[in-house]
């Protein structure tokens, strides 16, 4: 009867003991925080790499507009270098997922409208095209130069996007020739006359 009771007074005594007894709960706890830490440094680190992939996006826009408008008359193999040179500014990041756009507008003096003359790139706009533009870039007569650049931006972890169709990032820029009234496309043959600049 002795020992049975013993070891009734035993059991008894040890629920108590696990109420006293923390020594398990920093695990405890630390096994309740980590699926919310790593959530954070995954998400910190996919928008980090977004806002640098949308800043080198900007960065492209400009670029491309920039290289242009520096040209009384560009040639198809310039735009392929322009859209080059450009890519090369995504790096590290993939550049395969870049859309790049670069048109000519043309203001019209009588109503003020931006109208395309010439398109290159992935999304090309028909000649004739009404392009809305700022207010303070209609000056009559005069012409600008559209870069327009798009980036589907994919996560690695995406589980609050949908991976195959990303997340869209896009930029435009104006930016007016600057060795010329208009910038020529396709350039003529060399030694011949520079056409005027088309007004249509």
């Amino acid at each position: 009867m002795k020992p049975m009771k013993a070891i009734w007074l035993r059991v008894r005594g040890r629920p108590f003991e696990l109420l006293s007894n923390n020594s398990g709960l920093a695990a405890v706890e630390f096994a309740m925080i980590i699926p919310i830490m790593a959530m954070l440094l995954i998400g910190t680190y996919e928008m980090s790499t977004g806002v640098a992939i949308d800043r080198k996006v900007t960065i492209m826009t400009r670029t491309l507009s920039d290289l242009t408008s520096q040209n009384a008359a560009v040639t198809d193999t310039q735009l392929t270098n322009f859209f080059s040179a450009s890519k090369a500014i995504m790096t590290p990041y993939s550049s395969a997922e870049v859309q790049g756009t670069i048109t000519e507008l043309w203001i019209d003096p009588s109503t003020l409208k931006a109208r395309v003359q010439w398109s290159k790139g992935t999304e090309l706009h028909n000649k004739g095209d009404i392009i809305e533009v700022p207010q303070a870039l209609k000056i009559a007569g005069t012409y600008l130069i559209f870069s327009e650049v798009k980036y589907v931006y994919k996560p690695s972890v995406a589980w609050f996007i949908n991976k195959e169709t990303g997340i869209t990032l896009s930029d435009i820029s104006y930016t007016r020739p600057r060795q010329s009234l208009c910038v020529v496309y396709p350039a003529p043959a060399p030694g011949a006359t520079m056409p005027p600049c088309p007004k249509e």
